[in-house]
């Protein structure tokens, strides 16, 4: 077979995966932008932006396998024209990174002070808000040591447990108390797994704590569940390296409402912060004013959690909603949101935001533009390499 053969064989065969390539990549591309219409698209509508690494080297692939077969027709010029349109979508987190970025450090410099990042350069944190290579080979950790399924008590004969995460070298450490996420009915204290061994691998104790799910045990049975869990937390002490004195609240969704609303009305331990990923806040306007498109049903998970509507039960929707409990003194929070979120909208944590500046807190508020609810459930995605760097250094600075 002489060479010109060769060549017109090998424009075939990529003349026959092209449509693929350019068709399929655009499909993955468009949810960087499209919202979730229901659960099912969700994790599509989650994911896209995240590894949108990995969808510019797809698309810049089907890209040049088209450009290859452009002599074959004008079917090529169209899948081109897709893959370069797939191309660019695909790309459009990485292009506002810089910006999203720049926008987080001021916020950090405002509410910690310009020289916060002096005060901590001493510890060992991730070098960069985004780091290109591991968003294709994960992040590195090290070696922790791990204690999982500890038995903290059983309210109705309900077991709650929690697992504890700690560096290798023994000695008491800032402590990170974790709570799940799940609409408050589901998950356990494995939630998070990456969050909670990288934070013990950098210095910390992480504490995964446990509680009672709704619609069988509705509000305010969570809170009571994690003022057992702080009480346990406080008698053992000693057994799991924890510091009293240096201890921070972190939930993501349902978590991060509980941890607000734990931390804002502690009376068991001193926390000394909180960082709430993506949580609902004021769930009267929540229940009131649901996104649109609503995949999970906001409304159904609120009346499952309380017990019926805003209108029906005011005074306890009052009671479950952070941002009724805003005061001065405070623990200085950092709220991490998605302006893309169509389960909480981003417009709740600034409005928290705003009212803990208004009462003289300490509070930052990141926003990350591209980034929809449980964005960091992919661990090395773009917006948890963003939100990790942040979180790290608000720790640093917050539980020194």
């Amino acid at each position: 077979m002489n060479r010109l053969s060769k060549n017109l064989l090998n424009i075939r065969y990529a003349s026959f995966f092209v449509p693929f390539l350019s068709l399929g990549g655009l499909f993955l591309a468009s949810w960087v932008v499209l919202p979730a219409p229901t659960a099912a698209f969700l994790p599509l509508a989650v994911g896209a932006a995240e590894v949108s690494p990995w969808l510019v080297g797809l698309n810049a692939i089907a890209a040049l396998v088209a450009l290859k077969t452009l002599t074959s027709g004008w079917g090529s010029r169209a899948f081109l024209a897709i893959s370069v349109v797939a191309l660019a979508v695909s790309a459009s987190p990485l292009i506002q990174f810089s910006e999203a970025n720049e926008r987080a450090a001021i916020a950090m410099k405002t509410a910690l002070g310009e020289a916060y990042a002096a005060q901590i350069s001493q510890t060992e944190m991730r070098p960069a808000p985004f780091v290109m290579i591991d968003a294709f080979r994960g992040i590195p950790t090290q070696a922790t040591r791990q204690t999982t399924g500890i038995r903290v008590a059983s309210p109705d004969g309900v077991s709650l447990t929690m697992n504890v995460y700690r560096p290798l070298l023994a000695g008491k450490n800032p402590t990170i108390v974790m709570i799940y996420g799940g609409s408050w009915q589901t998950g356990n204290p494995s939630a998070n797994e990456n969050f909670s061994q990288y934070m013990a691998a950098q210095g910390y104790t992480v504490i995964a704590i446990d509680y009672r799910h709704a619609p069988q045990y509705k509000f305010p049975t969570q809170i009571t569940d994690i003022k057992t869990a702080f009480t346990f937390i406080q008698q053992h002490a000693s057994e799991y390296d924890i510091d009293l004195n240096r201890i921070a609240l972190v939930g993501r969704s349902a978590g991060g409402h509980l941890a607000t609303l734990a931390g804002f009305q502690s009376q068991v331990l001193p926390i000394r912060a909180i960082v709430s990923y993506y949580s609902p806040v004021d769930l009267t306007l929540g229940y009131e004013n649901p996104p649109s498109p609503d995949p999970l049903d906001t409304r159904a998970i609120l009346r499952s959690f309380l017990g019926g509507t805003s209108q029906e039960l005011p005074a306890l929707y009052r009671q479950a909603s952070p941002y009724e409990y805003v005061k001065p003194g405070l623990p200085p929070t950092l709220l991490i949101y998605g302006n893309r979120d169509r389960i909480v909208q981003s417009k709740y944590g600034r409005a928290l935001y705003e009212k803990l500046n208004q009462n003289n807190n300490t509070a930052v508020f990141i926003e990350i533009p591209w980034a929809d609810h449980a964005f960091d459930t992919v661990f090395n995605g773009v917006s948890n390499q963003l939100a990790l760097y942040y979180v790290e250094r608000f720790l640093a600075q917050t539980l020194q």
